[in-house]
């Protein structure tokens, strides 16, 4: 993998990129669709390449560990060999989805025994064998094992947390450097920098991550409950640290400010369940601000989703989405999810656009306020 910075914003931190894969070429700022399970629900790959204009999507370690399995993808010659998706792939090292679960954990330094969220039963996940997992999947870029503490965590648990992360790390990369990929084209692996909200844990983190000189770092930890605000100062502390010659990847973030100010700072990737989740639940975005598809006030309003949007929102009028919600209808989650997924990747595009040009800055105040207006 390589990553050429091309465009620095001189107002800001914002920049665009190109990240080269084995299986293509990633142009930043990005947006990654979520495929936990080898797929984003309820959009064909299809729909991906010529109405979302996906560019890389994501696969989640421990999903994919529980089902298929490992020996279904190792013989089907990895996730892009099972799901025929041949755009670069991005795996999450599953340790959010396990230090989520709550009460069916136990962690140790040697790693987390879990129970299975689908039969309960037990399994352990360690650096090494989630770095031999990722090695299975085959995904481009792998992620390390992270613990991810709790958004309110004091400050002994999360200063105690983030050491136990950094070992893993050190381990995650002794793993990943002994082994060789399974499907003849290369993979990288990111860390992870922790900390919760506290800056010096967060400065710590990110020296220690940068020390590393890994292709690409990854900020992990954020959009758990803590204020928007602190969020940014997180991004702000952890970017002024990271190389400025490595992709940057702000994991699990978020609405479409938040991916404005993000790129602000100097975020070069971002990946969130929102657009195809809220599109479920009948929340549409847009540069006017969200729409709800069940309200009535859509009814008789026969104009389309969006004038300027993909194919499906051009031909799709609100009318007619407002009735396939009422009706319970699975056609309205999909229409909703790839015009949310289109909308995320066509505000990454703007924004690589306009840094290109020069005036990122005054562009993103003028729209900011309307995204998070409901219409």
């Amino acid at each position: 993998m390589t990553f050429e910075l091309q465009h620095t914003d001189n107002a800001s931190d914002a920049r665009t990129g190109v990240i080269k894969t084995a299986h293509g070429e990633i142009r930043t700022p990005i947006f990654m669709p979520v495929g936990t399970c080898g797929s984003v629900k309820g959009v064909h790959f299809s729909e991906l390449r010529e109405q979302v204009n996906a560019q890389i999507i994501l696969g989640n370690t421990y999903h994919l560990y529980l089902r298929p399995g490992l020996e279904v993808l190792r013989k089907a010659g990895g996730l892009h060999g099972f799901n025929g998706w041949e755009r670069p792939i991005l795996t999450d090292s599953g340790g959010f989805q396990v230090f989520s679960l709550t009460g069916i954990r136990k962690l140790s330094e040697q790693g987390c025994e879990f129970r299975s969220h689908i039969d309960g039963s037990k399994h352990f996940f360690t650096p090494e064998n989630v770095m031999d997992t990722e090695r299975i999947i085959g995904a481009d870029i792998m992620m390390a094992l992270d613990e991810c503490p709790p958004g309110k965590s004091d400050y002994e648990y999360a200063k105690k947390s983030l050491a136990m992360t950094q070992r893993w790390l050190d381990r995650c990369l002794k793993r990943f450097n002994e082994t060789e990929p399974l499907y003849g084209y290369q993979q990288s692996l990111f860390p992870i920098v922790q900390g919760c909200t506290y800056k010096d844990l967060r400065s710590e983190a990110a020296k220690f991550v940068a020390d590393k000189g890994a292709e690409g770092n990854a900020i992990g930890g954020l959009a758990v409950g803590e204020p928007t605000e602190v969020m940014y100062e997180m991004i702000e502390v952890v970017n002024a640290i990271l190389p400025k010659d490595k992709p940057r990847y702000l994991m699990g973030v978020g609405t479409p400010q938040n991916l404005l100010e993000g790129i602000e700072r100097g975020v070069d990737m971002f990946d969130c369940v929102m657009p195809t989740r809220n599109g479920r639940n009948a929340m549409l975005f847009t540069y006017e601000g969200t729409m709800n598809m069940r309200n009535k006030k859509w009814e008789m309003d026969f104009s389309p989703l969006d004038p300027d949007g993909c194919e499906i929102d051009r031909i799709t009028t609100k009318a007619y989405l407002h009735h396939l919600f009422k009706a319970g209808e699975l056609l309205a989650m999909q229409i909703a999810s790839i015009h949310n997924l289109a909308f995320y990747l066509r505000l990454v595009t703007d924004a690589r656009q306009h840094i290109m040009q020069g005036d990122f800055s005054s562009w993103k105040k003028g729209v900011i306020e309307n995204l998070g207006k409901r219409r």
